[in-house]
């Protein structure tokens, strides 16, 4: 255990989930200096040290930390799929990459404007920003897969029923829009304003909701199969009947929700704010919960 400031050039030890890396302090603090790893080894906090080899311990998954190293030797993003480009962005956050962050989100934007022809959209972003400036928008069962929709306000637009697969939402302000029975699956939702909206029935599979707010949002009946929702905010949600198979809920706000009959299996509710939440006969046998607050949680019936 260690908390003395490191020499710019000596060599870090680093295990990631497991998975072993070197590299310099400099590297992991140069590019990006208000970074967690940043922090880390600034020599303002301590340290968990292997005593025999000297590596630092992380507990995240190591697959991508490749790539995070990559990007602060040298500012390069690396070529992935769209759904490793998921996985990587999610590593982004939690270490504070902010350059990183808004570089995938570059490079994913383009991407899925280079395959536009392919998705076949009805619309395009122009389209859709001339439409947002009549009083009522609807985009009931219209195609609208691929779109770049990231940063407009789309508060009260009705989208139900609609192909949403792999839209850009990021930053969108999406208040008390309407999502009934759409297909957004691989969608991403990141620091998307939610707040009240209506995904009744949605298909979002894979969908990255991390740092939204959804409070109040209804989501019942909806997939939510291996969804992100690290840090959201979901405060009041109603998730009856959600299926929330694999997905990451870690830090989420779920205080107050209604999780009645949603399924949990392997869902990851590490850190969450479960307080008040309404839990009654859900299964909770293979749901991380570790540091999670279920304080005043109705759990009467509740397999754990």
């Amino acid at each position: 255990m260690s908390n003395q400031p490191a020499d710019s050039s000596s060599i870090v030890r680093l295990s990631v989930g497991g998975k072993k890396f070197s590299t310099t302090v400099d590297t992991l603090t140069q590019r990006e200096p208000d970074s967690m790893l940043a922090a880390m080894f600034s020599g303002r906090h301590v340290l968990c040290q292997d005593p025999d080899e000297g590596y630092v311990f992380v507990d995240r998954d190591g697959k991508h930390f490749r790539h995070i190293l990559n990007w602060l030797r040298d500012g390069v993003i690396p070529i992935l799929s769209d759904s490793a480009y998921s996985e990587l962005l999610r590593e982004a956050e939690y270490y504070q990459l902010l350059g990183l962050v808004d570089g995938i989100h570059s490079v994913v934007s383009k991407k899925r404007e280079e395959d536009k022809d392919e998705l076949d959209s009805e619309l395009t972003r122009t389209d859709i920003i001339k439409c947002i400036q009549s009083e009522r928008v609807r985009f009931r069962g219209v195609n609208l897969a691929g779109l770049d929709l990231s940063k407009l306000d789309l508060s009260f637009v009705d989208f139900s029923y609609a192909c949403l697969k792999n839209v850009f939402f990021s930053r969108a302000n999406l208040q008390c829009a309407k999502f009934r029975d759409v297909d957004a699956e691989g969608s991403i939702f990141h620091n998307a304003t939610l707040r009240e909206c209506e995904f009744t029935g949605a298909n979002l599979r894979s969908a990255l909701l991390a740092g939204a707010n959804l409070q109040s949002a209804n989501l019942q009946d909806a997939c939510l199969i291996e969804c992100s929702f690290c840090g959201a905010d979901l405060r009041s949600a109603h998730l009856q009947t959600a299926d929330l198979t694999n997905a990451n809920l870690e830090g989420a706000n779920l205080e107050g929700a209604n999780l009645k009959g949603a399924k949990l299996s392997k869902a990851n509710l590490t850190g969450a704010n479960l307080q008040r939440a309404y839990l009654r006969h859900v299964d909770l046998r293979e749901t991380h919960l570790e540091g999670a607050k279920l304080d005043g949680a109705n759990l009467l019936g509740a397999i754990r």
